[in-house]
């Protein structure tokens, strides 16, 4: 069984899910718009909604679009929070290097996920605790090659010292 959640909405086309069972309900273009490309514009839904305390909803780009036509959005996923009443407007990007692409009035342009947030409460501490990942970032996990796997992560290196880099250890603790 789904949850659902319903949501006030002002629109002139209400997002309908595709299929059951999608996560997605297809935002549409209330105005038309031509992208150049490499060109971006922020093309409006004519939808706005009341989302209830603790739901955020999450505007991301159509798959077949991206496929097919080099179609995205800036800030994937924008993020629609529960105290926002304004209109949803999209940030679309062209990223194909030669054509084109119109999007017309009623156009699907992207997908709107509503989905239950927990607001978090940052708790201050002097060093956090380690981990497998440690402080590898962009790229830690490689390719997928078999290369890769014989690589240590940055995790795993050790400076002269022993310390692991990156994590803050209490005399007498073991890195």
């Amino acid at each position: 069984m789904t949850d659902t959640v319903d949501v006030p909405i002002v629109a002139d086309a209400v997002p309908v899910y595709a299929h059951p069972g999608d996560a997605g309900a297809d935002l549409r273009a209330a105005e038309a718009v031509t992208l150049r490309p490499g060109e971006r514009a922020t093309v409006p839904t004519g939808v706005s909604i009341a989302l209830p305390d603790g739901y955020a909803g999450f505007v991301v780009p159509r798959s077949g679009l991206a496929a097919r036509h080099g179609i995205t959005i800036v800030n994937s996923p924008g993020t629609v929070d529960a105290g926002y009443r304004g209109e949803i407007r999209v940030t679309i990007l062209n990223t194909d290097s030669s054509m084109p692409y119109d999007i017309a009035v009623g156009d699907r342009i992207a997908q709107l996920i509503v989905m239950p947030v927990t607001r978090a409460r940052f708790v201050p501490v002097d060093s956090l605790s380690d981990s497998h990942r440690g402080n590898a970032g962009f790229g830690s996990t490689g390719y997928g090659s078999a290369a890769d796997a014989a690589v240590p992560s940055t995790s795993d290196a050790r400076s002269q010292d022993g310390a692991q880099s990156g994590v803050s250890v209490k005399s007498g603790e073991r890195a």
